[in-house]
């Protein structure tokens, strides 16, 4: 018996020592190997294909240089987190790179040789009075000689920005020559100084350029374009107008013959461009007017018409009125996967783009053209002018009636042009005396290859108030929505580099609820044909009070009503006064039933989610002790 037991002890104590040994061993032989589960539903955390393209392209060694604050002193702990993500996410394009790219962490500590080499790659120190009183740094620089891109601040903000971030430095420290981009516009896009300013009697300020300006500097050569320019210079890759408000023939000549010659044209064209401040209205709002190319657009087979926006009750929400309080607006569109191309790769990993106020392009593609569509109304939208939209919302709502239409937010034209001036230029005049004829002139009246044009139905998309945060103390733009991310992807795609497109597509901050936003926009249009029914009635009640007659006797009028009148008005008043109660009733009920949508799904979320979880973990746990019982 007692060999028996000390038999069972060997057994295992050597057992365990086996396999102590073999955890060892595994864990010393697999230590180098990584491996991550990325169940995101985006997959955020796993490199996209657009960055695994970009560094199987590098046949030289890169230099990434990472200067993180170590310590719990000098690094903030709400932070440390997020670093170890960065560490990992390099550690991810490393392992991509084929040895390519070299990782080199430093901590740059006061007054060091490190911290001297950090400012020198132009890192600065961050100070967060809310997290930490010292100042620590976290950025990096990228170097691949002579050519070196610095981040001075990677911040958590922009985290899932973080891969393209990277990949874009990787990209601008390889380019040689940066692509020319023109940038045609009324507006103030490249800052300056706002000429309305001093006939207002103001000082006038110089205003910052636009942060889609900005970020397009850091990848490309960006250059103004004059808006009465007679031709596009042939360096100019890429020309993007923005709001062309009453554009001359000769800049729109200007620019067909651009398009023939094979540059790429992106255009934000606008039915109430909202960022068009240069005539203020004196009662406080702007009515910024509309912009289109009058014989372009049609030449393509187009039309947009500049007086009406798109209403969409699948895509509004509750935006502060004039009178601070919240109102529905349909004219301004949040547009979420539903309305965006999904299979095109400038929008497919967009879901929330911001359209204030846009217009719809009516009509097809010219012959010898084709068009895709980028942005898209839903069928319960209309078309609605656009003052009206813009100063009286509720009424958009109250008249509203869908038009079944999916009227088209933005697109994009390939195929081989033809010139809308076969005439010429019309800003060339014969020189003799009253002769209107324009001579032909040396011009293209087609392409040789196959051009693209961008058409977008808004330009406030772009604008910072519609696109970006802007934090003053860091001077660092982070992204509402998907605005500026289409932008860039459309240029991306217009220089030929589309491989950042499917790194920055990845980037969204926010997914719209778009079964929510259906489920409110049916319960609206089931309550929306009481409420006019009931508008209806009160419309002919009160055509009812008109009939009654009223007598003059000189400057006073007196009504002189029958017995039988004097009964039926006051049946009238009376049905008048219910109907108004009624209605009033109708209109809370939909307010009502929008809210209990609201309230249950975030009690699903709140209280339903977690309750599902525990009654799972309970029934595990139950059937586990079935089975040991069983045993």
């Amino acid at each position: 018996m007692k060999n028996s037991k000390f038999q069972t002890l060997l057994y295992s104590t050597a057992g365990v020592a086996l396999v102590f040994i073999a955890v060892v061993g595994a864990n010393l032989i697999f230590s180098p190997v990584r491996a991550r589960v990325d169940l995101t539903a985006d997959r955020l955390h796993t490199l996209s294909d657009g960055t695994k393209a970009i560094l199987a392209k590098l046949d030289a060694p890169i230099q990434v240089r990472l200067y993180v604050s170590q310590g719990k002193d000098r690094m903030p702990s709400a932070i440390q987190p997020y670093v170890q993500r960065v560490e990992d996410l390099l550690a991810e394009f490393k392992a991509q790179s084929k040895g390519n790219l070299e990782i080199k962490k430093f901590d740059p500590e006061p007054d060091s040789e490190t911290e001297d080499s950090a400012k020198l790659d132009g890192i600065e120190p961050i100070s967060l009075q809310q997290m930490s009183a010292e100042p620590f740094y976290l950025g990096l620089a990228v170097e691949y000689a002579p050519q070196k891109v610095a981040i001075p601040f990677l911040s958590p903000q922009r985290e899932k920005l973080l891969e393209y971030d990277l990949a874009r430095a990787i990209t601008q420290v390889l380019s040689t020559n940066k692509p020319v981009i023109g940038v045609m516009s009324p507006l103030q896009v490249m800052g300056g100084f706002n000429p309305m300013a001093m006939q207002m009697g103001r000082q006038p300020q110089q205003s910052e350029p636009w942060v889609f300006v900005n970020e397009l500097k850091r990848d490309f050569d960006v250059q103004t374009v004059g808006m009465d320019v007679d031709r596009i210079d042939d360096n100019i890759k890429v020309l993007v107008v923005l709001h062309p408000k009453d554009i001359t023939p000769k800049a729109e000549f200007a620019i067909d013959q651009f398009v023939l010659r094979g540059g790429k044209l992106v255009a934000f064209l606008d039915a109430l461009c909202l960022a068009d401040n240069r005539n203020p209205n004196p009662m406080g709002f702007n009515l910024g007017g509309g912009s289109t190319f009058p014989k372009l657009l049609k030449h393509w087979g187009y039309e947009f018409d500049t007086s009406k926006v798109v209403s969409d009750t699948d895509y509004m929400r509750q935006l502060q009125g004039r009178d601070g309080r919240p109102q529905l607006v349909p004219s301004f569109l949040f547009l979420n996967a539903n309305a965006i191309n999904k299979e095109d790769a400038v929008t497919g990993q967009l879901d929330d783009v911001w359209l204030p106020f846009a217009g719809a392009f009516t009509g097809k593609a010219a012959d010898g053209l084709k068009a895709d569509v980028l942005f898209h109304s839903s069928k319960n939208s209309q078309l609605t002018d656009g003052v009206t939209s813009q100063l009286n919302g509720g009424k958009v709502v109250d008249d509203f009636k869908p038009s079944g239409v999916e009227y088209s937010l933005g697109l994009r034209l390939t195929g081989k042009f033809k010139t809308a001036f076969p005439d010429g230029n019309p800003a060339d005049t014969n020189s003799v005396a009253g002769s209107t004829n324009a001579p032909a002139g040396n011009f293209l009246k087609e392409a040789t290859a196959e051009g693209a044009v961008y058409l977008v139905g808004d330009a406030d998309l772009l604008s910072d108030q519609f696109s970006v945060r802007v934090d003053q103390m860091f001077r660092m733009a982070y992204p509402l929505n998907g605005n500026l991310t289409f932008m860039q992807n459309l240029i991306e795609q217009a220089t030929g580099d589309a491989n950042l497109i499917t790194v920055r597509s990845r980037a969204s901050l926010r997914r719209p609820f778009t079964v929510v936003q259906e489920m409110e926009s049916k319960a609206r249009i089931a309550y929306q044909a009481k409420i006019e029914s009931l508008d209806k009635r009160l419309q002919d009640l009160q055509s009812k009070l008109n009939d009654f007659q009223i007598k003059k006797e000189g400057n006073t009028a007196k009504i002189i009503l029958s017995p039988e009148q004097q009964q039926a008005l006051k049946q009238v008043n009376e049905e008048q006064a219910n109907t108004r109660k009624e209605l009033r009733k109708e209109r809370r009920n939909l307010r009502l039933e929008v809210e209990s949508l609201e309230n249950r799904l975030k009690w699903l979320n709140i209280a339903a989610m977690p309750f599902l979880v525990t009654a799972t973990g309970i029934g595990l746990a139950v059937t586990r002790r079935k089975r040991t019982s069983a045993r």
